[in-house]
């Protein structure tokens, strides 16, 4: 099975079709490589796609002990560049993936073509950051006394999935199922050390504002938790565009997956032609 090797010896499984500029997908909580499919097929008849499975997911590695921090993830997603040879590449992210390539774009900016963030930034709310970091412990500790079968039950009807219940009943019972056969170790320490110990994106103000990469945010008008992070990236990341999905809510991809490729493909071919520019001052509202 294919895999990249990271800094601390994790195995992470990866694929790879097409061939071209190189994009790689990093995927949400709830997901795997394979939720990626859909645009794995489309993008692959131009670039080089790659999916991979975060540490924590099978068939990756699910090591033990305090390394689901954050920085770990999107140095794995650097790891399988590295593995890859590719120095340079679109990073498509979903949630838990579009945090890792925020972080890549601060931290590694040069290994960023592009970054599309899509339902980016849930959690972040500062005055609300404790109880969200309460509710990740609790949902680790239902993950290791449950199991996932039973998370899965509860986690497809959550506020922002139901517009994927609703629009495409079979692909959210797909969604689910595959959730249900997750690592529940790997779910636990992941929600316990990343997503509930990430660093809110309000607390990046001036770190987000001087990252140049072109940005394409994606949200759905019914993801309550990702609108204000996401009004919150487009006015500060310079070169930065937003898109609002009508009537949507969290999994953009599977949920609306023709307009989100849509979305992306145009985004990635405005970029490479260099017509995705840095926002011009002048069109700034004055204070």
């Amino acid at each position: 099975m294919p895999h990249a090797t990271t800094r601390d010896d994790v195995r992470i499984y990866f694929e790879e079709a097409g061939q071209g500029t190189p994009i790689l997908f990093l995927h949400e909580f709830a997901a795997d490589y394979t939720n990626w499919e859909p645009q794995m097929r489309y993008f692959s008849r131009g670039h080089r796609c790659i999916a991979y499975s975060a540490r924590g997911y099978a068939p990756s590695d699910v090591p033990e002990g305090e390394v689901y921090t954050y920085t770990h993830f999107y140095a794995d997603a650097l790891a399988v560049l590295d593995h890859l040879g590719i120095e340079r590449a679109h990073l498509v992210g979903l949630s838990m993936g579009a945090y890792s390539s925020l972080q890549i774009g601060l931290n590694a900016p040069r290994r960023a073509l592009s970054m599309t963030l899509a339902g980016v930034g849930s959690g972040s709310e500062i005055e609300n950051l404790e109880a969200w970091r309460q509710q990740c412990r609790a949902n680790a500790e239902q993950f290791e006394t449950l199991g996932s079968v039973e998370v899965a039950k509860v986690t497809r009807e959550a506020p922002s999935r139901i517009p994927f219940l609703v629009k495409d009943p079979r692909g959210h019972a797909d969604f689910y199922a595959a959730l249900a056969r997750h690592d529940a170790k790997g779910s636990a320490r992941t929600m316990r050390g990343f997503q509930g110990g990430r660093p809110s994106i309000y607390t990046m103000t001036d770190a987000i504002a001087k990252v140049a990469t072109p940005a394409l945010i994606i949200c759905g008008d019914e993801d309550d938790p990702c609108i204000g992070p996401s009004l919150f990236l487009k006015k500060h990341l310079p070169a930065a565009g937003l898109a609002m999905f009508p009537k949507s809510g969290h999994v953009l991809n599977l949920e609306e997956p023709a307009l989100f490729n849509e979305s992306v493909e145009r985004f990635v071919t405005l970029v490479e032609a260099g017509r995705w520019p840095v926002r011009d001052p002048r069109s700034l509202a004055p204070h």
